[in-house]
């Protein structure tokens, strides 16, 4: 088997058996990328030789057997929100385009610790605010299953680079779906943490209630070994959570004998694609077959949680986003007249259309005489979500429905419509209002050939029940084919 091919736990053993080293498979993914990012454009930046330079740290610390965990030596992509120390983190934006932090965010830090070496930092949608990652400064990034569709967004550089084969793992960020959403389009499985298990520290905030760092990955497996990785209490993030539950690979289990999975009614209406729909309820059939009771159920205040999470994420993006003004770091415009004209005229060039459109949103719900009217609305609205979600797991141990309405639309058709972006986070959204944990992973393609992705939904803190599930499923489903055959 090619380096190439390999998953990041396979690769890992490979490594410890000194079969290969963490620098023939930096060179290996390095070498790909050169090859097939110009078509796809994944990244926003490489260093091959930081990489290179890692990768021989990181070889000599297992040969001492300083590292022998399950992705010593594995190379992994960073979505571009991340910072990282001496390496450009530009959240896809002209107002951070020359930004280099001088500290790494925990997330990375702990995947540094377990042995990984960093390839380089995906695209995004600006500042994570979108759902094809075509808001990006730096130009679209493609679906390598068909290079006409968007891969999904706003970890879409992230998801991209997996699917394309440019690195064996990534990490991504979920505000509303952005991991969960391209791991669907893209044919990867991607998972959305309980708020809290990863630490925020070092993740460039868009809506801090809501965002939470996960992994996207080739399979299940790779997914408990990275979340596992990345998951520890961090007194830097005040809503970081301390857990001993968290040996996610301990359940990689093929068993969900007597498992409860409830289908929510209101996932199943007008707006799906009936392909999506037939690939979501045969999966839910397979798990029957395998000892899972499955039934339909009424979930209930879906229609709500679009309007309320763009009212939270709006407020706590235009609080967040003020920081980013020109005078400590990032873009300034070059001409002005005073220090209110530099302001105005820095984030006006700084800034893109989406960006500023939630930013503007967000200032206008957190105004005097509108706050009450939408944005303490929409607070009681989350509640009522969480409520909603605490009474459906009472009855089941698993939510299983689709991921997004549709498979990946093709390029631009989205941006003409941002109402219509919006309306495809309706299976996503919900589950960052509860802080629930959520996994995405292939069940089907349309008939176009682009990846379908099924959406387990799990209670706070039952991570390991929804591997155990994803990972059942997998094995019945069998292996999903790469998007990228050979490379010369």
């Amino acid at each position: 088997m090619r380096i190439t091919d390999m998953t990041a736990v396979e690769l890992a053993a490979a490594i410890r058996s000194g079969t290969t080293t963490a620098v023939e498979a930096a060179e290996a993914m390095l070498d790909r990328i050169e090859k097939l990012d110009q078509t796809y454009h994944c990244y926003v930046t490489v260093d091959r030789e930081k990489t290179l330079a890692q990768a021989k740290e990181v070889q000599s610390k297992i040969e001492a057997g300083e590292l022998d965990g399950p992705l010593a030596g594995v190379p992994v992509a960073i979505k571009d929100n991340m910072c990282t120390e001496g390496m450009l983190t530009t959240c896809s934006s002209k107002i951070l385009g020359n930004f280099v932090p001088m500290y790494t965010a925990e997330a990375v830090l702990n995947l540094q610790r377990a042995g990984a070496v960093i390839l380089g930092k995906t695209n995004m949608d600006e500042f994570a605010m979108g759902s094809t990652t075509e808001t990006s400064a730096y130009g679209v990034t493609k679906n390598p299953w068909n290079t006409e569709h968007v891969p999904g967004g706003s970890s879409g550089g992230s998801a991209a680079a997996v699917a394309a084969g440019e690195c064996f793992y990534a990490l991504g960020s979920d505000t509303g779906g952005s991991i969960r959403q391209p791991a669907s389009y893209c044919g990867t499985v991607g998972m959305k943490p309980t708020y809290g298990t990863v630490s925020r520290y070092g993740l460039i905030a868009y809506g801090s209630s809501l965002d939470q760092i996960g992994p996207l990955t080739r399979d299940v497996t790779d997914c408990a070994a990275v979340l596992e990785a990345i998951s520890s209490h961090d007194e830097k993030d005040s809503t970081s959570i301390e857990r001993s539950d968290t040996d996610f690979m301990s359940a990689l289990k093929d068993d969900v004998s007597g498992m409860r999975i409830g289908i929510p009614r209101d996932y199943f209406g007008d707006g799906l694609d009936g392909e999506v729909k037939d690939a979501v309820l045969k999966a839910a059939d397979g798990l029957a077959k395998k000892g899972a009771v499955v039934e339909q159920f009424d979930l209930s205040l879906t229609e709500y949680a679009i309007p309320a999470y763009y009212t939270i994420a709006a407020a706590e993006a235009s609080s967040n986003l003020e920081r980013f003004d020109g005078i400590k770091y990032g873009y300034r415009t070059e001409d002005y007249a005073g220090l209110h004209n530099m302001y105005k005229k820095t984030r006006s060039e700084g800034f893109g259309q989406e960006v500023k459109r939630r930013i503007m949103l967000g200032s206008f719900v957190l105004s005097s005489g509108y706050y009450d009217a939408y944005y303490l609305k929409a607070l009681r609205v989350k509640a009522l979500i969480k409520q909603a979600f605490d009474d459906a797991f009472s009855k089941y141990d698993v939510i299983l429905g689709p991921v997004a309405p549709t498979t990946a639309p093709k390029l631009g058709s989205s941006l003409a419509d941002p109402i219509k972006m919006y309306l495809g986070d309706i299976y996503t959204i919900a589950v960052n209002l509860a802080g629930l944990p959520a996994i995405s992973l292939p069940c089907g393609a349309d008939k176009n050939g682009l990846p379908i992705g099924l959406q387990l939904i799990g209670d706070c803190f039952q991570e390991k029940r929804l591997i155990q599930t994803a990972y059942t499923y997998e094995k019945l489903r069998g292996a999903f084919p790469a998007a990228v055959k050979e490379v010369g």
